[in-house]
């Protein structure tokens, strides 16, 4: 009796286990943005990113809507999608639908990017709301949490990025072609994996130069009590 339930005990902490371990996961499923904060007047270069489709079926398009507080708006060419600008009456972008060449299957993460600058009335908090078109259905990704409620409590989170004096500034220089601007930060990010491997280099080679004198020195001692030995074993006969 009491094996039995060891082990209906032991199922149910699996069970409870396994439920702990799919919240996070069902929780990130949503389109993210990255970096989720900018300087005021300042850029950067987003990327959206999904990492499902609309139940088990692939995505076809994504579009996102852009709030108001953006100078401007200039979306990566990319061989996956195919982009479609859409301007209000200002001549200010106003959506984005980037359409997939080959539709992205729903267990496969896709992402999309755009350089965008920040003008000096912008809000706080930018909203991007987007929807995530697929071969069958679609997601509307729009909601916004309100003052107090936790943004991870929300079924369908719209991206946002915060408007704030220490994010860092120009990030990936929306101004600039967002593809260079990858480029510039993949070089950045070699230099200083550089830097870091030049440095633990640097500092190992004091240790090991510690370690090659230690031995010699010992070395050196065993062979001056060797010639010792041998001399006061001579003076004695």
């Amino acid at each position: 009796m009491s094996k039995s339930i060891t082990r209906r005990g032991a199922i149910a902490a699996a069970l409870a286990a396994g439920l702990i371990l799919a919240a996070p996961a069902a929780a990130q499923a949503h389109v993210g943005v990255s970096p989720d904060s900018v300087a005021p007047e300042g850029s950067a270069v987003l990327t959206f990113s999904f990492t499902h489709g609309c139940e088990n079926s692939p995505t076809t398009a994504m579009r996102i809507t852009m709030p108001d507080g953006l100078t401007s708006v200039s979306p990566t060419v990319d061989a996956m999608w195919d982009v479609e600008v859409e301007r209000a009456d200002n001549g200010l972008v106003s959506a984005v639908t980037y359409t997939a060449t080959t539709p992205v299957a729903h267990d496969l993460r896709g992402a999309v990017t755009m350089a965008v600058s920040v003008g000096e009335d912008a809000p706080e908090s930018l909203v991007f709301p987007v929807e995530q078109q697929c071969e069958t259905g679609a997601n509307a990704w729009t909601e916004v949490a309100e003052e107090g409620q936790d943004p991870h409590d929300l079924d369908s989170p719209a991206p946002v990025v915060t408007v704030a004096a220490d994010a860092e500034a120009d990030a990936g220089h929306g101004d600039h072609d967002a593809a260079g601007s990858d480029e510039a930060e993949s070089d950045a990010a070699e230099c200083d994996a550089a830097e870091a491997t030049g440095g633990a280099e640097s500092e190992d080679v004091a240790p090991v130069a510690g370690i090659i004198l230690g031995s010699a020195g010992l070395l050196a001692g065993v062979a001056a009590l060797v010639v010792a030995i041998r001399t006061s074993r001579r003076n004695a006969g």
